[in-house]
């Protein structure tokens, strides 16, 4: 199944939870959380669905894979070589998904939201260790040095860099060069969002 291209923030909605898909808005007023508004379909005030434990454990999967703007093919692989992996099943996942290239565009704050980091990428504004990578899901690993083409500065770069994202420890971000470097592995602690690998991996492992 190719990757939800609709309204984004209907997803938020549905999940009753924001997903950072809109980069400013998001941290915004205008969030559809913020205002509180119902779920996509609901009849009104009253109208409540009985949640099953499948249904809690498909939800949380489908709102991580929506959040890295994944289909569900790659999902899956990154899971099955989490499951490879002598760590914590979960924690690796997690891993593995915070070291995709434009996951780590977006936690620099060189775009506003992963699907921003994503295009970019893809369009090539970006190398890794002096190669010109496109592909989005490239998996960049510690000692990687990320540079922005300066042929090609991304049109968007100053209203991204405006909101001030504050990079993960195993990131170092140099405002004036534009240079990425990664320095460590991700930590669990280390990605902000609210999320419950563990469903993810009773899912899978049902």
């Amino acid at each position: 199944m190719a990757v939800y291209h609709g309204p984004v923030c209907r997803l938020c909605r549905r999940d009753g939870k924001k997903l950072f898909l809109k980069g400013k808005r998001c941290s915004s007023t205008k969030c559809s959380i913020e205002k509180n508004r119902k779920r996509p379909g609901e009849l009104g005030k009253g109208f409540m669905r009985k949640e099953t434990d499948y249904g809690r454990h498909l939800r949380e999967k489908q709102r991580v894979k929506r959040m890295y703007r994944l289909t569900e093919h790659q999902f899956r692989n990154y899971f099955e070589k989490s499951t490879r992996k002598k760590g914590v099943t979960g924690e690796e996942l997690l891993k593995e998904l915070e070291l995709r290239l434009d996951n780590v565009i977006y936690r620099t704050g060189l775009a506003r939201s992963r699907m921003e980091a994503r295009q970019l990428v893809t369009h090539g504004h970006f190398m890794v260790n002096n190669r010109r990578v496109d592909i989005p899901s490239y998996a960049v690993k510690v000692t990687d040095v990320i540079t922005l083409r300066k042929t090609k500065v991304p049109p968007n770069l100053e209203d991204a860099l405006l909101m001030k994202v504050t990079p993960p420890k195993w990131i170092t971000f140099d405002k004036e060069s534009l240079n990425i470097e990664i320095v460590s592995l991700p930590r669990r602690d280390d990605v902000p969002e609210e999320i419950e690998e563990r469903l993810i991996i009773e899912l899978y492992s049902k």
